[in-house]
């Protein structure tokens, strides 16, 4: 009996990381930069649009993200207690001031 070699589609298919934009509300720990994720929700009652936020902390290996950056984070094995993402790319630079 021959057994037919597996394709990788046939296997474990990994399923998609999720990826969030948001703007870095800090940079100020070693090798990690908070996001600030701000998102738009419909009021379930008054229907009026109320602005939600959430902040993640992400891995920036190469301290490339500079505080308010806009950047794009995706999701990741858990490398701290809070740290469940990392930087992928850097969006658009901050406006010097």
């Amino acid at each position: 009996m021959v057994e037919t070699p597996k394709t990788p589609e046939s296997s474990t298919a990994r399923r998609n990381k999720r990826t969030l934009v948001g703007v870095v509300t800090s940079d100020k720990m070693a090798k990690t930069i908070t996001v600030e994720v701000t998102r738009l929700v419909k009021h379930a009652t008054y229907g009026k649009y109320v602005r939600r936020r959430a902040r993640f902390k992400a891995h920036d290996e190469r301290s490339e993200a500079k505080m308010g950056d806009t950047v794009m984070v995706v999701e990741c094995a858990p490398l701290s207690r809070t740290k469940r993402w990392r930087l992928q790319k850097v969006l658009s630079k901050a406006v010097e001031r």
